[in-house]
């Protein structure tokens, strides 16, 4: 069953609890819909996962002990847990967690980098300093996630102190869904910033599960 956006963003997604499944995948609830697809497109039945809210990126600080108790509450259970977050906003603190915790984790600072690759993602360099991303999964939660905690539903005008640095917003789409792209270009609308889609699919979390077959 296909978990829905509500619950990824505020509880989280527990293990499905396979039990021929040696791997854990310990993601963040934003990358939910991703992984389960690379399950599905690629019959990795050994591999469950489990998410943490993707509301934890709102508060950054809270991402490395939430990652701490999960790895311990299931690492009894599997061979490998591997944790699929970038950096994302931790200043390194993840990396030294999981390091202690004997766990592997996604190389990047943030989803943005890694679904476009890393290696193409650093390229673009400053050429994409003013530029504001949304995933597949962000378009669709763009209120809760964007507009809501940045006070745009009760204080419109603050948009221009937002964003008045940036000048477009980039859609990095991980499926072909002209919905999704409609749906992002209004969401640029909506910012006054330029809309460019950029179809990156899975980009480097396809290659570091696919190391994980």
């Amino acid at each position: 069953m296909r978990p829905d956006d509500q619950t990824l963003t505020e509880s989280g997604l527990a293990p499905a609890g396979n039990a021929r499944a040696r791997i854990l995948l310990l993601a963040c609830g934003a990358l939910a819909h991703e992984v389960l697809a690379l399950k599905r497109l690629n019959g990795w039945d050994h591999m469950d996962m489990a998410c943490l809210p993707a509301r934890l990126h709102l508060y950054p600080d809270r991402i490395v002990p939430a990652v701490e108790q999960a790895v311990l509450k299931h690492r009894a259970d599997y061979e490998e847990i591997f944790v699929v977050y970038g950096d994302c906003g931790t200043g390194g603190r993840l990396a030294d967690k999981c390091a202690e915790l004997g766990v592997e984790m996604m190389a990047g600072p943030h989803c943005y980098s890694f679904y476009e690759g890393n290696a193409a993602f650093a390229a673009h360099g400053e050429n994409d300093v003013t530029a504001f991303y949304l995933t597949d999964f962000l378009v669709r939660q763009f209120d809760a996630f964007v507009w809501r905690p940045l006070g745009l539903d009760r204080h419109p005008e603050l948009r221009d102190l937002y964003f008045g640095n940036y000048t477009r917003l980039v859609h990095q789409a991980q499926t072909d869904d002209p919905g999704l792209r409609a749906q992002a270009r209004e969401h640029a609308r909506r910012l006054g910033l330029d809309f460019e889609y950029r179809l990156t699919g899975y980009g480097d979390l396809a290659t570091a599960l696919k190391a994980r077959d």
